[in-house]
């Protein structure tokens, strides 16, 4: 029986375990995180015996070491997480090969007054600020104006000023109100499921406006359209990266991706097209 290392959430590992046992893939949990771990003269049993990893660890640092030590090849190897992180990477990846995106700038820190001014000054307000590789939505903010977004450059300028902060960028991007969020999920470049993530009417009244699952959305799975189907599908393609969730605004004009996550949580199993877990299987032996 394959044997694959799971280096992601327990919850993505729960949710693998059953089905893919009943596959031939033996799933076992591999800790590369909050943790110490003697790297010399050590005994590494825990590491050995394995034929794959999913998915590359979230922390390149640690991804590195437990890299070394399983010496497997991954589904989603470090190049898929480094791209797919890079928010700004991804947009202008998409952008050049013709699938629709936000408008959106880039900001590399510190940079002058007026060069923030003019980048607030290219959209209609509101716009979104976000982190360029941050994920579930931590450290994305709505500027309604100038000054409102000179404060949150400010602050992210503060942040930057760090030294060990590796990632000094953030970008800029268009708000799209009321548009439709969904999360299309891809395995080896085919559609296999997607949820549109929706905010409970209390959460809404109160004025959020984020729609990730980690900040109180609700996802639920949905038959989505073959024109959308074809749009995710262009990014796995674009991106080639096997294992992908892709984000989508939709308004009644236009639909645009936002970002990629190449470590997406594996979802219950109704939020799936049938096969999914075999199409995942299959994956997972071409990986080896």
């Amino acid at each position: 029986m394959l044997r694959l290392a799971v280096a992601t959430d327990a919850e993505t590992y729960e949710r693998l375990q059953d089905p893919l046992e009943q596959r031939g893939i033996e799933v076992a949990a591999v800790a590369t995180t909050e943790r110490t771990l003697p790297l010399t003269d050590a005994d590494f049993d825990e590491f050995d015996g394995f034929d794959a990893g999913f998915v590359y660890p979230p922390r390149i640092m640690e991804g590195g070491v437990a890299d070394a030590l399983l010496g497997v090849p991954w589904v989603n190897d470090r190049d898929a997480i480094l791209t797919s992180r890079n928010k700004a990477d991804v947009i202008a990846r998409l952008d050049r090969a013709g699938i629709p995106v936000p408008e959106t700038v880039a900001v590399s820190n510190p940079v002058d007054r007026a060069d923030l001014v003019a980048a607030f000054e290219r959209f209609d307000a509101p716009v979104v600020v976000k982190p360029n590789s941050a994920t579930r939505g931590v450290g994305v903010a709505k500027a309604h104006d100038l000054d409102s977004f000179l404060g949150i450059a400010d602050y992210l300028d503060l942040v930057h000023d760090y030294r060990a902060t590796g990632d000094q960028s953030f970008l800029v991007q268009e708000y799209l109100p009321d548009a439709r969020d969904y999360r299309v999920m891809l395995v080896d470049g085919e559609y296999v499921g997607a949820v549109e993530r929706r905010l409970p009417a209390d959460a809404l009244e109160a004025g959020q406006w984020k729609h990730n699952v980690h900040r109180g959305a609700e996802a639920t799975g949905v038959d989505l359209s073959p024109e959308l189907r074809a749009l995710a599908e262009g990014v796995a393609e674009a991106l080639d990266i096997p294992w992908l969730g892709v984000d989508l605004l939709v308004t009644d004009d236009r639909a645009v991706v936002t970002e990629t996550n190449a470590r997406p949580t594996v979802d219950s199993a109704t939020k799936y097209e049938p096969g999914f877990f075999d199409d995942l299987a299959a994956l997972i032996r071409e990986t080896v």
